[in-house]
């Protein structure tokens, strides 16, 4: 295993790094409607329109707790917690801010969401309001129990991360996780009768990169979508881009007896992934997600939700307006008005590079919900 990767690989001022992250501002407690965290980025001067499409979709961080610690997410086991998370009341009068802001299609992410003691009734809410696509991902570590109750709740989709089917490699690259507890966790929602499964794994050189024949087949046997990320300089993947990056075109040509000879296709409004159908089974796919070799910017439509009620308008700066006081009282206009704020200092797409400007390196990825 490289140097870079190694479970206690040393980091230079660490503990400051450490630091930083739990004081942020982005942890929530500020002024209302304050900007916070806010850290100067090129693109659109502050308070310009964001030139792009107005936003349709929203991730919303319900906790930055994990019971992993993937090497390219978080620094240790030790990093902190966030303080001031949401109350189920802020949450539900968040909810209905972003369905009436226009917000249509929703991501419940962490941290890992099924660590929330009360993850199934914010999916049966958030089912409750109508939203045109209600999706989740997750590690799958809790899946095993909770795969039926979501789909029962209202829950569309499902994304699962699954990074290597080593068990020990799985445990490094995870500081401890049970591979065996991810599978029965996917085993579960396939019974729940979630289709189709996306698998997101991250594919790091020389860690995980002899497993993408062997992830694409097991994923294709289960009729689930696997899906490639290229490791992207965000956060703790910005030590580990220069040793282990791989791009989509290589994961592509590595994959290539298996994939039809056709140019990838995303699917509108879900996401940046572009898909190539298989060879034996044009029903089946393969996904790719780049961030790294080729931004996406320019046609992104994504607000984020922290944990602690922060509005985000990128995943590489930790800009941000502070939206948690409105919620716990309720204004649900008062939301709305945050919610426009965070938009305009949304930066434009068309300079703009995402997770390769250099903001992405101090961007804690728990916090804001990858």
């Amino acid at each position: 295993m490289p140097p870079s990767f190694g479970l206690d690989a040393a980091r230079p001022a660490g503990e400051a790094s450490i630091q930083r992250r739990r004081s942020l501002p982005l942890l929530g407690g500020g002024e209302p409607g304050r900007r916070v965290a806010v850290i100067p980025h090129r693109g659109a001067a502050p308070g310009a329109p964001h030139a792009g499409p107005a936003p349709r979709s929203v991730r919303i961080s319900v906790t930055d707790r994990c019971d992993f610690a993937c090497t390219y997410c978080r620094p240790s086991r030790h990093d902190g917690y966030a303080d001031g998370r949401l109350m189920t009341s802020a949450w539900r009068a968040m909810f209905e801010a972003l369905r009436d802001a226009g917000i249509r299609r929703v991501r419940l992410t962490g941290g890992e969401p099924l660590l929330h003691p009360e993850i199934v009734d914010i999916v049966a809410r958030l089912a409750s309001l109508g939203f045109e696509d209600l999706a989740l991902t997750t590690n799958a570590s809790q899946l095993a129990r909770l795969a039926a109750p979501l789909r029962d709740a209202g829950l569309h989709r499902l994304n699962i991360s699954i990074d290597t089917l080593d068990p020990a490699r799985f445990r490094e690259v995870t500081r401890g996780g049970e591979l065996a507890r991810v599978t029965a966790g996917i085993d579960a929602a396939v019974a729940a009768g979630f289709s189709p499964i996306k698998l997101n794994t991250v594919v790091l050189r020389g860690v995980n990169d002899d497993e993408l024949e062997r992830i694409t087949l097991w994923a294709w046997e289960r009729r689930m979508v696997p899906r490639f990320l290229e490791v992207m300089p965000i956060a703790e993947g910005a030590r580990l881009v220069r040793d282990h990056l791989v791009t989509a075109a290589e994961m592509r040509e590595r994959l290539a007896e298996h994939l039809l000879p056709e140019e990838a296709v995303g699917e509108p409004g879900l996401g940046p992934a572009r898909y190539v159908g298989a060879r034996r089974d044009p029903s089946l796919r393969v996904g790719f997600i780049t961030g790294t070799s080729d931004t996406f910017c320019e046609s992104c439509d994504r607000l984020r939700v922290s944990s602690t009620g922060v509005l985000r308008p990128c995943l590489a700066t930790d800009e941000g307006v502070d939206a948690s006081r409105e919620a716990a009282s309720g204004d649900l206009a008062a939301i709305r008005e945050r919610l426009d704020e965070a938009w305009r200092l949304k930066p434009d797409g068309t300079v703009w590079k995402g997770c390769t400007e250099e903001t992405a390196s101090g961007v804690s990825i728990r916090a804001i919900g990858g």
